[in-house]
């Protein structure tokens, strides 16, 4: 048995089996090694994800953890943790960026994009990660994110920049005086959580003119000031809710700069199932059939 995850700050997928037909996926809080302790990593495992293995935990050969906060200096507390119950499992920490990159363009060569709460980006050869422009987070960069979205929307909303209609409607929405709103942003926690909550009401409104030229500026940024920094262009893949959601706008703003496409999906840990149990076959000398192969979502 394999055991894959992908983690985020809010969740965590967990995916373990040993064929793409008997592989089920669970669910526990997010792991993030950069905010959390070993002991509420620890707390994590054996409260949440434990009690829904239904698999005895010495079968399990190998572990792939892709989790936001995963970089080198921050996994131990992972790896420690996930030896302690499965002592049989050779356990491997990546970051979400490798896990986006393997998900989305397999073994070969392309450029993977993630576009959720924040944003990032990497040039992939079909192994490993060879360049990644930095995000910056979300008061520098994060252009195309949910945060940047939310942040450029209140702000053209407060500037008069956009109908004032759609002002009334998010103050309305969120319950919020405006300096409520600010003191969400400037002085409360987490404020990129609250600029990212924002993209629903944008998507309600992505109809409107002036909001679909809006969206095709935000995506044009991140598209200028990311994936084209890149010094060889590739197919450019996409995972994460804000690239589901405004696919649409993302092609149009991609096509502008004749940027080519290659696939757009909302969640990686199918994917990265697919990936490393046809891997695992290889390894074992086991062919993997045609049935095994995933039908991705292609954008028309």
């Amino acid at each position: 048995m394999i055991l894959i995850a992908d983690s985020g700050s809010t969740k965590t997928d967990w995916c373990y089996g040993t064929e793409t037909t008997n592989c089920k996926i669970v669910q526990t809080e997010g792991i993030n090694p950069f905010h959390q302790s070993e002991e509420k990593i620890r707390s994590i495992i054996h409260d949440e994800l434990l009690p829904q293995l239904d698999t005895p935990l010495q079968r399990c050969t190998a572990i792939y953890f892709y989790g936001a906060g995963c970089l080198p200096s921050k996994t131990a507390s992972i790896t420690q943790v996930l030896q302690e119950y499965f002592p049989n499992a050779d356990i491997f920490v990546e970051t979400d960026l490798l896990g986006a990159a393997r998900a989305l363009c397999k073994d070969k060569a392309g450029i993977a994009c993630i576009l959720g709460t924040g944003s990032n980006s990497c040039l992939y050869d079909g192994e490993k990660i060879i360049r990644n422009i930095p995000p910056l987070g979300y008061i520098l960069g994060d252009e195309g994110s949910g945060a940047y979205l939310g942040k450029r929307f209140i702000g053209d909303c407060l500037k008069g920049q956009l109908p004032e209609i759609l002002q009334h409607g998010l103050q309305e929405k969120l319950n919020l005086t405006i300096s409520e709103i600010l003191d969400n942003v400037y002085r409360r926690p987490q404020a990129n959580r609250f600029l990212a909550s924002l993209t629903p009401y944008i998507y309600e409104h992505k109809g409107m003119p002036q909001v679909h030229a809006f969206l095709l500026d935000c995506f044009g940024e991140f598209f200028r000031r990311n994936v084209l920094l890149y010094p060889q262009m590739y197919p450019v893949s996409f995972v994460g809710s804000i690239a589901w959601f405004f696919h649409e706008e993302l092609e149009e703003s991609a096509h502008s700069f004749h940027i080519p496409l290659g696939i757009f999906i909302k969640n990686p840990i199918d994917e990265l199932m697919h990936y490393h149990l046809s891997h695992y076959k290889i390894k074992k000398g086991i062919f993997p059939d045609s049935q095994s192969s995933l039908t991705l979502n292609l954008i028309p």
